[in-house]
């Protein structure tokens, strides 16, 4: 294998989506995510000499680095949770309470993931939604790697334990102690049924043709009964089709009815970028992602961070047509 210049990025460089996704999983942020990949393709490089093809793949070698950064990082850092993982559910017409001091899951813009990059089709996107990434976060970073590279990545046990340092026991161990985990919170690991991409991205331009109207009960109509809706960074959450109505007529009471969306994916999930009317133009205000199941709209995880708003490379605001940046 050519380990020198050129040749050796790109034997590494296809590697890179994947890799991405895979830390993300680890730490739950989209920031985080790609510094890491830097950091592995930086040690990766400065390591390149010591490679030995007879003693494992390019792939593996790849992770394990990338999983060393992983396990650094997250002895500095706390869980990312979603406020539904946090805190006791909310009155939909209480007031909003911001979370001090608690750095929130990010979602992963889709873009990311297709940026040419030819290892993109073997990305199990399904991994990557919201609710497992979050339920991750609650299992020790061990057990989030072994679970990770085993059912996800489908990494064998013993390369596994070659990635994480550890032996096939650890692994094993650490392995059933986090399905455990994933059960007991109720999360599926498994590939659940759905509708297709299209579907899902059908269901929600109905809701953005709805939202545009500030039509409520058109919104409600595209829900399930137990609908899920939160809103980091606040901490406020609540269920059921009825409490999230009563929450959309505040909220078009409140910011207005005029409204641009742009659509956006990320984490596998369609979802769309809200601007509010201010003044002659409009201002991004959330960036809204669901889940959709064959019943309907059953999640919305509603980000206001900065920093979610930059990982999509919105504008912060657009001209009264909704549709050039006046920044």
């Amino acid at each position: 294998m050519a380990t020198k210049g050129e040749g050796f990025d790109q034997l590494v460089e296809p590697f890179r989506a994947e890799l991405l996704a895979y830390c993300y999983r680890m730490l739950g942020s989209a920031h985080d995510a790609e510094d890491l990949v830097q950091d592995t393709y930086l040690r990766a490089w400065r390591a390149r000499d010591q490679y030995d093809a007879t003693r494992s793949s390019l792939r593996t070698w790849l992770y394990r680095i990338a999983t060393n950064a992983c396990l650094t990082a997250l002895k500095a850092r706390a869980r990312r949770p979603l406020p539904s993982g946090l805190v006791a559910e909310s009155d939909p017409l209480g007031p909003l309470v911001q979370g001090e001091h608690v750095a929130w899951l990010q979602p992963l813009p889709d873009s990311l993931l297709d940026a040419g990059d030819p290892a993109r089709a073997a990305i199990d996107r399904s991994s990557l939604r919201l609710a497992l990434v979050a339920a991750l976060q609650l299992l020790s970073a061990g057990q989030r790697g072994a679970l990770i590279l085993s059912d996800v990545l489908g990494f064998s046990a013993s390369e596994a334990g070659e990635i994480l340092g550890t032996t096939v026991g650890s692994v094993n161990s650490s392995l059933q102690r986090a399905r455990t985990r994933l059960k007991d919170v109720g999360v599926r690991q498994e590939r659940v049924s759905e509708p297709s991409a299209a579907e899902q991205r059908a269901w929600v331009d109905r809701y953005m043709r709805a939202f545009e109207r500030a039509d409520v009960e058109a919104l409600k109509r595209l829900l399930t009964e137990d609908v899920l809706m939160e809103m980091p960074p606040m901490t406020n959450w609540f269920v059921g089709r009825g409490n999230y109505g009563l929450f959309m007529e505040w909220v078009f009471e409140k910011a207005g009815t005029d409204w641009r969306l742009k659509a956006v994916a990320a984490n596998g999930q369609p979802g769309f970028a809200a601007y509010r009317r201010v003044g002659g133009g409009f201002e991004l205000h959330t960036l809204q992602l669901f889940t959709v199941t064959t019943e309907g709209i059953s999640r919305n995880s509603v980000f206001q961070e900065s920093e979610v708003f930059a990982s999509f490379g919105l504008a912060t605001e657009l001209d009264d047509e909704g549709l050039v940046n006046v920044g």
